[in-house]
């Protein structure tokens, strides 16, 4: 097909919709009902005269032979096929040429295979469309918004299954995906710091286990399943960090990559992803870069950075904002919640700790006497011993003030924001019940869009998926 006659086919398919929708209603005075009429009506030709030319093309380039040679078989003209599929501008229906084997056991349709549709219903640019789309909000909200504000309209279900096929081929090929997309990525210019982070967040899930929270005070008709338990999802980071700009106390940050994972026994997937997204920096990091491991203090992910060969060389530090909290409940514990004495002495503490260079060892000191000095009630004193185990276990890591000279960070903010808009902001909606399978499919295009790493990712899964 000509382009002059794409043109044709397309000019003469958008004035004849363009008849049929505005020309009774191009005659009466201007109202918003008209001007929306007119707005619908030219969209409704526009896409048409769309879809006509873009099947036309597709049919054009048709192959209509007695036979094909794919790669060392031979397969022989059957008939004349009819598919739909859903384009950027709507269904378009294609009649193409369907051809068998020999044996009569495989079907081949050259055209399906030239623009890579062999086993797609929806073209690449509706595809992701709705992978992004489904990253970021329930299919029954994507499948709203696309029916609002696109041309193409699919269903939730086709919504669902696509982001199902698409993890089957990223879990097949995920490291040469990655290392793909690292390959094309240059550190950006100014990096003083590298911080390393992890957190948790809780998802219920579609299976049995423990229930959390209150039990119930009374007997109640309706009782929680018991094929539903929160478990941990995984989140890390892998910062690099600026230099500290006049007027400002922390560092600049420059960029981010995320890793985030479903619940697993003892995260062994995530530690692997994670561990190959720092070392892919290290890699081209300047050897002098600091390198810091920055997390809250939960054992089991300091347990960790002990055990790992390759974070035994950054310097740890428990996350001030973490710190703060256990100051603040320290203070609740020694003078009371609400007090005027318990507020001074946390702010007094607050400042010790972070601009003191043995700010932990007198913030022990200073909770020890206070501890011994007042009389406490049972409670109290069980929550200011553990509060003093904690400053105790981990007053070797907040050495805020010798950090904060050095232009280093000191809290792990991008962590736990990245807890919030990758996993609770997605998988805690009301009512939602998620498997590690399905919570996957949904979080790994969640993490490449924050990670900036879309366009990379789409463009790369295209090539694997086709050349698989």
């Amino acid at each position: 097909m000509s382009f002059d006659s794409m043109i044709a086919t397309g000019m003469a398919v958008f004035k004849q919709k363009l008849e049929e929708f505005c020309r009774a209603e191009s005659e009466k005075p201007l109202s918003p009902e008209v001007a929306h009429a007119i707005t619908s009506g030219i969209t409704e030709a526009a896409t048409a005269a769309s879809r006509a030319v873009f099947e036309a093309f597709l049919e054009s380039k048709d192959v209509r032979s007695p036979d094909v040679v794919v790669g060392d078989e031979t397969f022989r003209f059957k008939c004349l096929s009819e598919k739909t599929f859903l384009s950027f501008w709507g269904p378009v229906a294609v009649i193409r040429a369907l051809y068998q084997s020999a044996d009569d056991t495989r079907t081949f349709v050259p055209l399906d295979a030239a623009w890579g549709m062999e086993d797609h219903f929806m073209v690449a640019e509706v595809r992701e469309a709705s992978a992004f789309a489904h990253a970021q909000m329930p299919s029954e909200e994507a499948q709203t918004l696309f029916e609002k504000c696109a041309l193409f309209h699919p269903h939730r279900t086709q919504i669902k299954r696509l982001s199902r096929d698409m993890e089957k081929v990223m879990n097949a090929q995920r490291s040469e995906l990655d290392e793909r997309i690292r390959g094309e990525e240059e550190l950006p210019p100014g990096v003083c710091a590298l911080a390393v982070s992890m957190d948790g967040a809780n998802v219920l899930m579609r299976e049995p286990g423990g229930k959390r929270g209150r039990p119930a005070e009374r007997p109640m008709e309706i009782r929680q399943s018991e094929n539903t338990a929160y478990r941990n999802a995984m989140v890390g980071t892998v910062t690099l960090y600026g230099a500290v700009h006049e007027g400002e106390k922390t560092p600049e940050r420059l960029s981010t990559r995320y890793v985030a994972w479903m619940p697993e026994e003892n995260a062994v997937g995530f530690k692997s992803q994670l561990e190959a997204e720092v070392a892919a920096v290290l890699r081209r990091l300047p050897p002098e870069i600091p390198r810091v491991f920055l997390c809250d203090a939960a054992r089991s992910i300091w347990k960790y950075r002990q055990a790992s060969a390759l974070f035994c060389a950054f310097e740890p530090l428990v996350d001030c904002c973490h710190a703060l909290e256990h100051l603040s409940l320290a203070a609740e514990a020694l003078f009371g919640k609400g007090t005027q004495e318990a507020f001074q002495w946390f702010e007094q503490y607050t400042a010790v700790l972070i601009e003191e260079d043995d700010g932990a060892r007198r913030v022990l000191r200073s909770m020890d006497y206070y501890g011994t000095a007042r009389s406490l009630s049972t409670s109290r004193r069980e929550a200011f011993n553990h509060q003093r185990t904690f400053f105790a276990n981990n007053a070797r890591m907040m050495t805020y003030a010798q950090f904060r000279r050095r232009g280093l960070p000191i809290g792990s903010g991008p962590v736990e924001a990245a807890c919030k808009t990758l996993i609770k902001q997605r998988f805690c909606r009301s009512g939602m019940r998620w498997t590690c399978e399905g919570g996957q499919a949904i979080l790994d295009p969640r993490t490449y869009i924050k990670s900036g790493r879309w366009e990379s990712m789409w463009k790369h899964y295209n090539h694997l998926e086709n050349a698989a």
